[in-house]
């Protein structure tokens, strides 16, 4: 391999440098760190988390928890590389970074949520010279152009078609961090769902980060039309969203995810919370009763068995213990599969930040755990519906199993198609990796279906 250090010419791109890539928060994210892997490696560089030369953080900022893994990141990051490698910090965190802080902390290259692309070229300039490059800019309405000409996992690839938010909920900081909305143009997407299919890999996962808006900020195609025109995509056989907000379901979408051959039953809809007071104050532009009838919309027209998943929000300003028994309430009431629980942390810019009535972080903690058991629970329970059933499988794990009788069984483990995790035991089939396999489900083990498959 060919050694790398600062102060040479960049002249060979990024040939020989072995990078390390760390990927924090939303599946927008996930998208922008494989996307950024796939133009280093085109440029010569290769993946790795030992020996390496440099280091890419994709951050996020959506809580205070994530803001101190993103410094843990950077910390790791500045340690692995040396003070003779690179460290370079893109994302929701990065934006809103100092850039004395930056420095202090050991970042190289900043580079901004809507400025991503840029990072590859600073990050070779910044091997070349040994500089600190701040290509963040300010905030852009437009289409920030990564691609991913090919997924780097054979079984789910994450397709970003939008960017930005202009909703404002009072605890959230991504609007001002993220930029107003901004939407992937329609034969571009259409472009890389193909190549996605043809590399092999037959899931794809549409997302951004308010989903709903995609077309609205140009007056383009919807995101129902982008549905249909993503389900002719030759070799595809599995079709997801990413989160969306419960208004943005509109009859046109529910229509389109119908209609479907490809689209998997499971929507994510974020909750936050059961309690019209609280929804009120965080802004969310929804009453809980209004979201009941969201999820009972979908699954009128998805069928019963949709999986409905969903984010709530503990410990808001003003929560009393009534309110929070309204959303621990709610949660039962639509069936919720799925939940992430998150704990409340102001955001530095937001109104929240501002509002009386803050809880202690001991009674935070105490409502985030209690919402995260009812939330297993209910994962439980959603799960259960379907023991003794023939499910479709996606094979993402081939693991080993103790040989009984001389025959060596395998354990084929992956998502069915309601995102519900499933191991099944069958014979030997390692062809199996990346394909579609159809079980019969003997258990439900806290929400994972197991069960035995006959090749």
């Amino acid at each position: 391999m060919t050694e790398r250090k600062r102060g040479e010419s960049g002249a060979l791109g990024l040939q020989g440098l072995r990078v390390w890539m760390c990927v924090l928060g939303c599946r927008s994210n996930l998208y922008d760190g494989e996307a950024l892997s796939g133009e280093l490696t085109a440029r010569g560089a290769s993946l790795g988390s030992v020996g390496c030369q440099a280091a890419v953080v994709v951050s996020c900022a959506v809580t205070a928890t994530a803001d101190k893994k993103c410094r843990q990141a950077v910390r790791r990051a500045r340690r692995a590389v040396g003070s003779g490698g690179v460290v370079a910090a893109c994302g929701c965190w990065a934006q809103g970074l100092d850039a004395s802080e930056a420095r202090a902390l050991g970042i190289d290259v900043l580079a901004g949520s809507r400025r991503k692309s840029a990072l590859p070229d600073a990050l070779e300039a910044a091997l070349g010279s040994g500089g600190f490059f701040d290509v963040r800019g300010g905030e852009s309405e437009g289409w920030d152009p990564l691609t991913v000409s090919r997924p780097l996992l054979r079984t789910r690839a994450f397709l970003k078609v939008q960017e930005g938010c202009a909703h404002f909920c009072s605890y959230c900081a991504i609007p001002f961090l993220r930029g107003r909305p901004a939407s992937r143009p329609l034969e571009d997407a259409l472009a890389e769902a193909r190549r996605i299919a043809e590399s092999g890999c037959g899931e794809i996962v549409l997302t951004g980060v308010h989903l709903g808006m995609y077309g609205k900020d140009a007056g383009g195609a919807t995101l129902a039309e982008l549905v249909r025109r993503v389900s002719e995509t030759p070799g595809l056989t599995r079709l997801r969203l990413g989160s969306l907000e419960p208004f943005s379901l509109t009859d046109e979408l529910l229509e389109a995810l119908a209609e479907s051959p490809l689209f998997c039953p499971h929507l994510h809809l974020p909750l936050q919370s059961g309690d019209d007071e609280v929804l009120a104050r965080m802004r969310r532009g929804h009453t809980a009763e209004e979201f009941v009838w969201v999820c009972d919309r979908a699954r009128k027209k998805l069928g019963e068995d949709l999986h409905i998943s969903s984010d709530v929000l503990v410990g808001f300003p003003g929560e009393s213990e009534e309110a929070f028994q309204h959303t621990l309430a709610l949660m039962v009431k639509v069936s919720l599969g799925r939940v992430h629980v998150f704990p409340y942390s102001p955001r530095h810019g937001t109104e929240a930040a501002n509002l009386p009535g803050r809880l202690s972080p001991q009674t935070i903690s105490q409502r985030a755990a209690r919402a995260a058991a009812l939330g297993k629970e209910l994962l439980r329970r959603y799960a259960a519906r379907f023991v003794g059933r023939n499910m479709s499988i996606l094979v993402e794990i081939i693991t080993s199993v103790n040989a009984v009788k001389n025959i060596e069984d395998k354990m084929y483990s992956g998502y069915t198609r309601n995102f519900l995790f499933a191991s099944v035991r069958g014979s030997a089939r390692p062809d199996a990796l990346g394909q579609e396999v159809v079980a019969w489900t003997t258990g439900n083990v806290k929400g994972e279906l197991v069960g035995k498959w006959t090749p």
